[in-house]
């Protein structure tokens, strides 16, 4: 990363990669004190209901624009299941910023659905089965198709177990290093 250049670092995923767990391992010494932006945390702080997601969305992408007005070094945790974060990164990379990608990769729609039901049996939120398999392809489609070709350099782990191994790494479109190239060959024909 750039020191003389702000950076956003993007951390995704499918529900149960263990984003949240891994965002303090993975991204403090990239990011070293500057603000990291958890949808779930805005959710925390607001009653909840049906609408405390929505709200707390919103409060992410607001919090988002004000950091990135200020030319703040920022990262921020996403399933890339929506694309409402691609404009902002176009934008972001054209006003200078570097814009880096980590995906927590997990092998399939069940494994997320069973490891959204662990985090819930430890206390932690619920996200309804139908949503978690919808995010789990469209945040991993929407990786290669949109987020991927975006970024001035990217990494690829696979998070199924207790340590993330790498599988591939690269800059925008390209595909530097393949860790694993029979696993990275099958991801990309399951994102289709």
């Amino acid at each position: 990363m750039n020191r003389e250049r702000p950076s956003v670092v993007a951390l995704a995923g499918p529900n149960g990669a263990g984003k949240s767990t891994m965002a303090g391992q993975l991204l403090v010494d990239v990011l070293g004190d500057s603000e990291f932006l958890d949808a779930d945390v805005f959710a925390r702080a607001l009653p909840r209901s049906e609408a405390a997601a929505v709200t707390a969305g919103r409060a992410m992408l607001k919090r988002f624009d004000e950091l990135a007005a200020g030319r703040q070094t920022f990262g921020f945790e996403t399933t890339l299941a929506s694309r409402s974060f691609a404009p902002r990164l176009r934008r972001l990379s054209r006003a200078g910023y570097e814009c880096h990608l980590v995906f927590l990769w997990l092998p399939n729609a069940d494994f997320a659905v069973a490891r959204v039901a662990d985090r819930v049996r430890l206390g932690g939120h619920a996200v309804p089965e139908e949503v978690v398999r919808r995010r789990y392809r469209s945040g991993l489609r929407n990786f290669f198709d949109l987020y991927q070709p975006l970024t001035t350099t990217w990494r690829m782990y696979d998070n199924s177990t207790h340590e993330p191994r790498l599988i591939a790494s690269g800059a925008g479109a390209e595909t530097l290093v393949v860790s694993d190239p029979a696993l990275w060959r099958h991801i990309r024909v399951e994102a289709g």
